[in-house]
């Protein structure tokens, strides 16, 4: 049984309940931590939460939730994007409390993820954008998220959602052209 397949597999008896959330540590730390370097990588200008810290936030949002059914990779990999969108937005948006005279932290976290307010709002609007985004095409949605919080190239994103390159670049352009519209919109 190759790598993927015994990814699958454990993936498939947690949401089976066969095998416990603590148990699945082995088995996703390297793929979160993989995803987690990328978001350090496109928020380097900013103080950023470390890798490790970040895999954690993720793993924690994701195991949470008992009704959880991971039948393949390709789905892990989206709510994988999908908690790490969340825990940007959300530190965002303590962020711009914080500089509104807000010192309140819902969740203690060792370092600040947005350093300045310009990105903190970026970010924002990128959620919102991808929100509404997903209202019109599920599908464009997942590829932004899998390439741009996940950092999969075209090939890795069309495996993944078991669609064509072409297919996956199509969405791609389209899906960032009308984002940056509704983005310059806001």
């Amino acid at each position: 049984m190759d790598v993927e397949e015994n990814f699958t597999r454990v993936l498939q008896e947690f949401s089976e309940g066969k095998v416990q959330s603590e148990d699945l540590i082995p088995f996703i730390y390297d793929e979160l931590h993989v995803l987690a370097k990328i978001q350090r990588r496109k928020f380097s200008s900013a103080e950023t939460l470390n890798t490790t810290a970040l895999v954690h936030e993720a793993y924690i949002k994701m195991v949470d939730h008992s009704h959880q059914n991971w039948e393949t990779r390709s789905h892990f990999y989206s709510v994988a994007a999908k908690a790490m969108r969340c825990i940007l937005v959300d530190h965002a948006k303590m962020h711009k409390a914080k500089k509104r005279g807000g010192d309140e932290k819902p969740v203690p976290l060792k370092e600040q993820l947005i350093r300045d307010n310009k990105q903190a709002n970026e970010v924002i609007d990128l959620d919102d954008a991808l929100s509404r985004l997903e209202k019109l095409s599920q599908r464009q949605s997942k590829v932004i998220e899998l390439r741009f919080f996940c950092g999969f190239t075209i090939e890795e994103t069309a495996s993944i959602l078991s669609l064509s390159p072409a297919t996956v670049k199509r969405d791609w352009n389209m899906a960032r052209s009308w984002l940056y519209k509704e983005i310059q919109k806001s």
